[in-house]
């Protein structure tokens, strides 16, 4: 596949805390004990407590702001599939990898393969980001 064009993404990595996961609920409102109460986690199939999804996702529009700024907040898109939870310690790495572009009414749009692992690189979330730029990149 033809990837010439697309501008890269850098990688970003940051590392998941029980406090960020306690912020993350406040902002959120989501205060689900599997995120926030050890003991009552410990007893699920998790066996501790596990970070939002949505706080997951969040490292990954970070990272395709940091990328596209404006044309990011104004036109991306996610499609993305959870596949293991990020957990208390963890250090996530979110990478995109370029898979095509084309023209959407006389605009580049570009598409990326999305991948969040873990340090033990487990693939935690993937799936596809796109972003139309209103101008050259």
């Amino acid at each position: 596949m033809n990837t010439e064009g697309i501008p890269p993404v850098r990688e970003l990595s940051r590392r998941v805390t029980q406090e960020g996961i306690r912020r993350y609920a406040e902002a959120a409102g989501d205060y689900n004990p599997i995120h926030l109460d050890e003991e009552y986690a410990r007893t699920t199939p998790f066996g501790g407590t596990i970070a939002h999804g949505m706080l997951v996702l969040a490292y990954v529009s970070e990272t395709m702001t940091a990328a596209f700024g404006r044309d990011w907040l104004a036109s991306g898109r996610l499609k993305v599939r959870f596949r293991a939870p990020a957990r208390p310690g963890d250090t996530l790495t979110v990478r995109a990898e370029p898979r095509r572009s084309r023209q959407v009414n006389g605009q580049a749009a570009f598409e990326y393969g999305i991948e969040c692992r873990n340090e033990r690189g487990e693939t935690l979330v993937s799936g596809t980001a796109e972003v139309t730029v209103a101008r050259s990149v």
